[in-house]
């Protein structure tokens, strides 16, 4: 296997920005919806440290690389520390309006202790693995308009961000592991990854469950009805799970490669549409 799937055009930007500084942010802030809100919560407690861990992950296997990668690692980088930036604004306006989620940070740090003693080329797998659930997901926020409608620009803006770097960056840690793996043969890839997947794969989702469920008890929200409303959150509408199948499938066929399906075009539009955006205020302030 090669990377050669990588498009050759492809331009992997960091961009600088910052969000929601100095803003109260309500609860419910996704269209008052205490489910939505939550879950999107949950899942941003992860990010700070677990970006934290790609970069790592990645960074060791960046010796030797070709030019190339090289650079796209670099940026990959600046990307995540951007992203584990704007994630702790975030969590912490979450704080602020009146949740604790010491118990799921811990959780995030429990997990990630367990890979300190672990085989490096095992972290990077994971970080592979996990790399292909934030492209898919973040393909889910661009494409469907209704995910993320009635959002405030603010916020909006921010996950909009977040997800077309997502996108734009989704293979390096896949090129990193075929780099990494090169004398590896194709069956022992292939076991390992698909391996790895399962894994990641049985402990993301619970812990993403769990991790919502706690902070709807903290609103007081609990018993069976919560549940199930959660439950058609992920398999129903918008189906964040269910319209996830598809791609998580692809994983395990030969010849995966993150850019098999190359949806760049998500990536032009939110750009455009961030530059149409700013540029009233800049010429006004000119």
């Amino acid at each position: 296997m090669s990377r050669d799937k990588t498009p050759t055009d492809l331009t992997i930007t960091p961009r600088d920005r910052r969000f929601g500084r100095g803003t109260t942010q309500k609860r419910w802030w996704l269209n008052d919806d205490p489910i939505g809100s939550t879950f999107h919560d949950a899942l941003s407690i992860t990010f700070p440290k677990g970006e934290a861990f790609f970069v790592e992950s990645v960074k060791a296997f960046r010796e030797g690389v070709p030019p190339r990668l090289a650079g796209e690692i670099r940026s990959f980088v600046m990307q995540e520390v951007m992203h584990s930036r704007e994630h702790v604004a975030f969590n912490n306006r979450v704080i602020e309006a009146g949740y604790d989620i010491a118990g799921l940070e811990k959780v995030v740090a429990d997990s990630l202790d367990l890979t300190k003693d672990r085989p490096q080329i095992l972290n990077l797998a994971v970080t592979m693995a996990l790399e292909h659930y934030t492209a898919m997901m973040a393909h889910q926020m661009l494409a469907n308009p209704r995910y993320f409608a009635g959002l405030s620009p603010e916020l909006k803006a921010m996950w909009d961000w977040h997800a077309i770097e997502e996108i734009e960056h989704k293979g390096v840690a896949y090129d990193t592991w075929l780099h990494a793996t090169r004398d590896w043969t194709a069956w022992k890839r292939w076991k390992v990854k698909a391996i790895m997947m399962l894994v990641v794969t049985k402990t993301f989702w619970p812990a993403r469950w769990n991790g919502t469920l706690e902070l709807l008890r903290q609103d007081g929200l609990i018993g069976w009805r919560m549940k199930a409303r959660l439950a058609w959150y992920l398999f129903g509408t918008p189906g964040v799970v269910r319209n996830m199948i598809p791609a998580w499938l692809a994983f395990f066929l030969p010849g995966f490669h993150p850019w098999n399906h190359d949806d760049r075009t998500l990536i032009a539009k939110v750009d455009s549409d961030y530059a149409a955006a700013v540029s009233p205020r800049v010429s006004m302030a000119a």
